[in-house]
């Protein structure tokens, strides 16, 4: 699976605050978390963002709480790939459970913001104007996670498979 986006940039230690405040998670409605995403440190982005972008961030992205409403918010607003340079462990399989396939790569230091960049999940190649970065390529099994949509599907999928 490839993903092609535009880029926008956010640095290090990116917590799930940041990423969906804590006023909003009485709500489970994905387009209203999506609505407030990034609201602390980019007010205009949820209103700015297009479905297909991708965001590239510094290392410790999703650090803090292990709400699942961050990756929920983020895949609302039909972001389809998160790259850092490194993720917090529980939102890095929180993510992948919601169906948000997310690369570890050093991209941060070589994109601008609106740059575009393609990725293939499979191999891990990133590309940003000629120049390719590898990031550690996603698990089979993870991809197998993202192609049923997150761990909900995976598992209707095997127990359609059983039946």
């Amino acid at each position: 699976m490839t993903l092609k986006g535009k880029v926008w940039k956010f640095g290090d230690n990116i917590d799930t605050d940041i990423i969906i405040p804590a006023r909003y998670l009485a709500s489970t409605d994905p387009k209203e978390l999506g609505s407030h995403c990034m609201e602390p440190v980019a007010p205009d982005f949820p209103k700015k963002v297009a479905a297909g972008d991708i965001i590239v961030a510094g290392s410790n992205f999703g650090s803090g709480s292990s709400r699942e409403h961050a990756p929920i918010a983020i895949a609302a607003l039909g972001i389809p790939l998160v790259i850092a340079k490194s993720f917090a462990r529980i939102f890095y399989r929180n993510a992948f459970n919601k169906g948000l396939p997310l690369l570890e790569a050093n991209l941060y230091d070589v994109v601008k913001e609106g740059d575009v960049v393609e990725a293939d999940l499979s191999t891990g190649i990133v590309t940003c104007g000629g120049v390719q970065i590898a990031a550690k390529p996603i698990p089979p099994f993870m991809l197998e996670l993202i192609d049923a949509g997150g761990l909900i599907g995976y598992l209707r999928k095997q127990l359609e498979g059983q039946r």
